[in-house]
């Protein structure tokens, strides 16, 4: 059985990363597993943590009114989900469901943002590491936004 550490090690996320500052932040995690079709998150719920996708894959939904749940995106092994734990108020910004069975490191953000007010050299790396992501998801939405919208004709 691996360590959370040897876990994290693994990902590419944390690639290129200290193993101190991977052994650091594996403090925080723990295993989880989410069943097909369980929500991980809801959108408007308490973002405290995030997770280091292991094996699965987890829809990203938001809730269209009169048409209903759409999926912005689907991530997979190897991916990260979650960003929100990062920035007040920490909520989430959209629903996240397991497609499948799905196995991660869930990562405790208020045990991770203490860290990183005490090693702001890790905040700063972390911080780069999800702004990288999160520049992907919004590229993601706003091409999802074309193909939903870019057959209205201007005014």
């Amino acid at each position: 059985m691996q360590s959370i550490a040897e876990l994290l090690e693994q990902h590419p996320f944390f690639q290129g990363l200290a193993a101190e500052d991977v052994a650091f932040i594996a403090g925080c995690g723990q295993n989880v597993v989410f069943q097909e079709d369980e929500y991980i998150f809801r959108e408007g719920g308490p973002a405290d943590h995030f997770y280091v996708l292991r094996h699965g894959r987890v829809a990203l939904e938001t809730f269209v009114p009169e048409r209903g749940p759409l999926i912005i995106e689907t991530i997979a092994e190897g991916d990260v989900l979650g960003w929100s734990w990062l920035f007040p108020p920490y909520r989430w910004s959209s629903d996240a469901r397991a497609v499948e069975v799905t196995r991660a490191v869930a990562l405790d953000g208020v045990c991770l943002r203490q860290k990183c007010e005490n090693d702001p050299r890790l905040g700063y790396a972390l911080m780069q590491r999800f702004t990288r992501i999160m520049m992907d998801r919004l590229r993601a939405t706003r091409l999802l936004l074309l193909d939903i919208y870019g057959n209205v004709p201007a005014f």
